[in-house]
Formats: C-alpha cells, structure tokens, sequence
C-alpha cells in the first residue's frame, strides 16, 4: 500500500503579492496574510514590523508616513500626492 504525502501548506495568498504563503513565511495583520518579507510600507517601501506600521483601507504605512499623510492631507483619508 503507498502512501500518499499531503502538501502541508495554507491556501491563504498573499495581499501584496497574491502568491501562496506558507506557515514559516506568514505574518497576519489586520487579519490579512503577507509574506514577511511584502509586509513593508507603501511610501517608501521600507520593511515594517507589527509594532510600527499603521494602516488606512488595507494600504500599509510605517508610522513617520501614516503621519506624514495626516500633516499634509489634514486626514488619512487621502493618499499622498505624486511629486
């Protein structure tokens, strides 16, 4: 009798890059999934940590962004200009 190997792995995508994402490389904020290493600001692309980054409508931001979006727009409804 052979034995079948199951593939061990979640079915979750990533948000920012929509490729699978398995338990070692999974990081869930917000409830949603990323890879560790998609998990960065928007702005500025650096990598983010769950104890510093900030979001506004699943868009992930690193707090001196999150702010500077506040400082500039006067809400954190709006994104940031191009310049």
């Amino acid at each position: 009798m052979s034995r079948r190997k199951r593939k061990r792995g979640t079915q979750q995508k990533c948000k920012a890059c929509e490729k699978t994402v398995y338990p070692m490389d999974q990081l869930m904020a917000d409830g949603i999934t990323y890879h560790k290493s998609c998990f960065k600001c928007t702005h500025c692309k650096g990598s983010l940590q769950l104890s510093n980054f900030s979001s506004m409508e699943g868009v992930l931001y690193c707090k001196p962004h999150f702010e500077q979006l506040f400082k500039e727009t006067g809400n954190f409804n709006k994104s940031f200009q191009s310049r």
